[in-house]
């Protein structure tokens, strides 16, 4: 049986030659509104596939977000599926952010809906949260490993009510960060050249004391429209930055529909990020 090649790997090369910059394709209802979509299944369509039409040949990862989809039901889902295929046929690969977190046999149908070659939803790899334990995570780690996927788990969020949770320090003087942190890094231990173990780390945390080499890549979402900036992913990363896929959705996709205009916010980007984090 052929061994499916690691998405650490894969992701090395694909950021070798195409940047580092993640766009989010996120159709937010918004975002729907200033392309002059309604803002149902049509809509979403036109917006979601157009948008990678226009960005996937760029960047090295696309990163919709589930829930913007779901919302419309079977047909959003539908149209999901045909962004990840879309924007794998284009080159890129596909992180769907799911940010799912559950436990034994429900995990596991996780892992089989994004993470499995059979699933028409299959991605290169997933977002997951360790709150249940990291343990918790296992099944979608083999099912990764099993297929050459990836899985970014939420170790440093920028939302204000994180740090109750991440910043929380264990019976061994550990917080809660520096244990997924220091998980991640015994996952991705002796991985050539790059673990298939992700961690997000929010481009907008300002600062912090945790270790962020975990020989992994690094999802730094907020960057762009939210307020992060090339300055801050140098500060927050440090010797860590080339690991790091800094993520904007609204930045690029405001400038729609025009793809030449989503094109060359992408290629902007992409260049201000080669600078920074050179």
């Amino acid at each position: 049986m052929t061994v499916p090649e690691p998405f650490g790997a894969r992701l090395h090369r694909t950021m070798a030659e195409r940047g580092q910059l993640c766009v989010g394709i996120d159709p937010h209802a918004a975002l729907l509104e200033e392309w002059g979509l309604p803002d149902d299944a049509s809509g979403l369509e036109r917006f979601a596939l157009g948008a990678v039409e226009a960005v996937a040949p760029l960047v090295p990862v696309v990163k919709p977000q589930s829930a913007f989809y779901e919302r419309f039901g079977s047909r959003g889902v539908a149209v999901l599926e045909r962004v990840v295929a879309r924007a794998r046929e284009a080159g890129a690969l596909v992180l769907l952010d799911v940010k799912r977190g559950d436990i034994g046999s429900t995990t596991q149908a996780y892992a089989d809906a994004y993470l499995d070659p059979t699933s028409p939803l299959c991605a290169d790899a997933v977002t997951a949260s360790p709150y249940l334990g990291f343990g918790s995570l296992d099944p979608l780690l083999d099912t990764a490993r099993r297929h050459g996927g990836g899985v970014f788990v939420l170790a440093l969020t920028s939302n204000k009510e994180g740090p109750e949770v991440q910043h929380a320090v264990g019976p061994d003087g550990r917080t809660v960060a520096g244990t997924v942190l220091d998980r991640l890094r015994h996952l991705n231990a002796g991985a050539e050249p790059l673990g298939s173990f992700g961690a997000v780390v929010g481009a907008t945390i300002g600062a912090t004391e945790e270790p962020l080499e975990i020989n992994g890549p690094l999802l730094a979402p907020g960057y762009g429209a939210q307020g992060g900036t090339a300055a801050d992913l140098r500060r927050i990363f440090g010797t860590a930055a080339r690991a790091v896929l800094p993520s904007t959705s609204r930045e690029v996709l405001r400038l729609g529909p025009d793809p030449r205009a989503l094109a060359d916010a992408c290629r902007r980007a992409g260049e201000e990020l080669a600078e920074a984090l050179a």
